[in-house]
């Protein structure tokens, strides 16, 4: 089955997405001169680096087609991750949802408008 190997998330001000991935995520961002891309390093162990993308134009609105970035994150607390994440000045989208076998799942969105997912794991989710 293919898995996710590699992810970009796209920015109109990357300083700032940089500054909100750094600070909920703790993720690490080296920049690729001379473009205007940095390298993003999620952590060490299992799971996938990215690129983080200067955007032209301006960030989606409501869902509107623009390039952005459909990622989930797996995390240990996802009510307390909710709260990091509007604190830091994201948003959340859609309300935390229990996933049958899988776990909670709420979606939200960085400063720049990219929408991501957080997943709180739990196998036995939904059964009863």
């Amino acid at each position: 089955m293919p898995r996710p190997v590699y992810f970009e998330v796209y920015a109109s001000d990357p300083e700032r997405a940089i500054t909100f991935y750094t600070t909920v995520f703790e993720w690490h961002f080296e920049r690729w001169a001379p473009d205007a891309s940095w390298a993003i390093t999620t952590g060490s162990g299992a799971g996938i680096d990215g690129n983080l993308v200067q955007r032209d134009g301006p960030p989606p609105e409501n869902g509107a087609a623009a390039p952005t970035c459909s990622l989930t994150m797996e995390v240990d607390d996802l009510d307390l991750m909710v709260r990091e994440v509007e604190q830091a000045g994201g948003s959340l989208v859609a309300a935390a949802r229990t996933v049958p076998e899988l776990g909670r799942l709420a979606y939200c969105r960085d400063p720049e408008g990219t929408l991501f997912g957080m997943l709180e794991p739990d196998a036995g989710a939904g059964a009863d």
